[in-house]
């Protein structure tokens, strides 16, 4: 049986005590909003629509979507409530299979998952940007590497910095998608033909599209991490978990059904820019242009989102194992994980720089081929590359994470669960499912990615397994 680690809030607080309540329901909501309503819906709509069918199918996955978010949010909730450490999933894991799975949860997510992410997001940035001002291939690379240096920098200079930017992100954000779905709702209408009546998709497959459609929601779980600098955090992660998951299924219905209002589910679904033909029914061509800045902004308030919150995971993941103790060091005058979001910012850039330009991905080609291997397939998309690279390793995990409230509910009995997940065992085992049949989907996406992105996690696997083993002196209250 696993060994029992007990991960759990700190009792006391200090001006440098890095686990200070200092969020509020809305920072963390802000959070939640912030990085899952980014630029996945312009992206992926187009295609749920083509593979659900129909343009009533289509909104129908949409709320299957928003439905097993908040199964998976309600399940998150009651583990936070009861593990409320910073940290999130590495505190869950550890505690339910032991120190060695919450070490490669926290090591995947620096090396793979969360910069893999953070680099998508910015390359998306750039490349709207480029596509505005017709800035040339190389100065698309440079603001890709620019946009998590920058945001890093900012959340190193304090807690309030970068959460204060979050939230203007992610208002100026909902602005945007306001706008979209003001033209498709109210004005779309008058210049294209209801959905119903437009034809069915010839070989629809529901299967995709709901791959494609939790994709798009994937990232609410990110409030967790910060669960013990929210104020009242036991009370209030529940609630924005709660708040942020209803908010974003509200949006994503509204924007998909302006989409179809607006320009009709047979066109819906061939659009190479549907939110831009939308505002184009209001704003003429000023409308494309509005939207590479709407766009912008969503992959900035991604870039922002993900970096503040993957720091807690390596600080958490520094203060347990004595080999990477640096990643806990916080900030004295700051208080902000400095060494945490060091290192986040100079892997996401190499990450960009291997997988997102051709010279780095010749070399990888080069690797292999000396090693008797074949080429990659690489797609021509940046995007695409990265999201093979790490999508299998974020689902591996949220499923283990899912399934420890299994597991701590047998091992932990007695542990105070200030909020219980309704309907339990069927709320887990249900999104459990999605789960399942996400990871088995983004497996068979990867290909090959897939033996790369194992790489670094063996790595760190390797000098893990080869380090000191003897814990840290426990944090108050650990």
């Amino acid at each position: 049986m696993f060994a029992h680690f007990q991960c759990s809030l700190p009792t006391q607080s200090s001006s440098t005590d890095p686990n200070r309540q200092q969020l509020s329901v809305w920072d963390s909501v802000s959070i939640i909003v912030g990085i899952v309503i980014g630029v996945g819906i312009h992206e992926t709509a187009p295609t749920v629509f083509a593979m659900s069918g129909n343009a009533w199918t289509a909104m129908a996955c949409w709320i299957a979507g928003g439905v097993l978010s908040l199964l998976g949010a309600l399940c998150y909730a009651e583990l936070a409530s009861a593990y409320p450490r910073s940290g999130g999933e590495y505190c869950y894991l550890s505690n339910a299979y032991g120190r060695t799975t919450g070490f490669l949860f926290g090591w995947s997510q620096l090396t793979v998952v969360r910069t893999g992410n953070v680099g998508m997001m910015s390359f998306i940035f750039a490349e709207y940007a480029a596509k505005l001002w017709g800035f040339s291939s190389s100065t698309t690379i440079l603001l890709a590497i620019a946009a998590p240096l920058t945001f890093s920098i900012i959340n190193i200079l304090g807690v309030a910095i970068g959460t204060r930017t979050q939230n203007a992100l992610t208002i100026l954000k909902l602005i945007g998608f306001g706008l979209i779905a003001i033209a498709g709702l109210f004005f779309g209408g008058e210049t294209s033909s209801a959905p119903a009546v437009d034809s069915p998709a010839a070989n629809p497959s529901l299967g995709l599209a709901m791959l494609f459609v939790l994709f798009t929601y994937g990232g609410w779980n990110d409030a967790v991490l910060v669960t013990s600098e929210i104020r009242d955090s036991r009370r209030n992660i529940v609630r924005s978990l709660i708040i942020g998951v209803a908010i974003i299924t509200g949006v994503y219905l509204l924007v998909n059904a302006a989409y179809l209002n607006a320009l009709g589910y047979d066109a819906a679904r061939q659009s190479n820019g549907i939110a831009a033909e939308c505002l184009r029914l209001v704003f003429g061509d000023t409308g494309a242009r509005i939207m590479s800045v709407i766009v912008m902004i969503s992959a900035l308030g991604a870039v922002n989102g993900i970096i503040f919150t993957g720091a807690r995971i390596y600080a958490t993941m520094g203060e347990d194992h004595r080999f990477f103790a640096w990643l806990s060091r916080w900030h004295p005058k700051f208080g902000t994980p400095v060494w945490s979001l060091i290192a986040e910012s100079a892997i996401t850039v190499s990450l960009i720089l291997v997988l997102g330009t051709e010279a780095g991905r010749g070399l990888i080609d080069t690797v292999l081929k000396s090693a008797g291997w074949d080429a990659i397939a690489w797609s021509n998309r940046p995007f695409n590359n990265l999201f093979q690279w790490c999508a299998p390793f974020f689902w591996i995990f949220f499923l283990l994470a899912t399934l420890s409230l299994f597991v701590l509910r047998i091992r932990d009995p007695e542990r105070e669960r200030p909020f219980k997940t309704p309907l339990y065992p069927l709320t887990p085992i249900l999104f459990c499912a999605a789960c399942g049949w996400c990871l088995y989907s983004s497996v068979t996406y990867a290909g090959k990615l897939l033996l790369l992105g194992f790489v670094p996690v063996l790595i760190g696997l390797a000098v893990y397994l080869l380090s000191p083993k003897s814990e840290l002196p426990p944090a108050a209250g650990r």
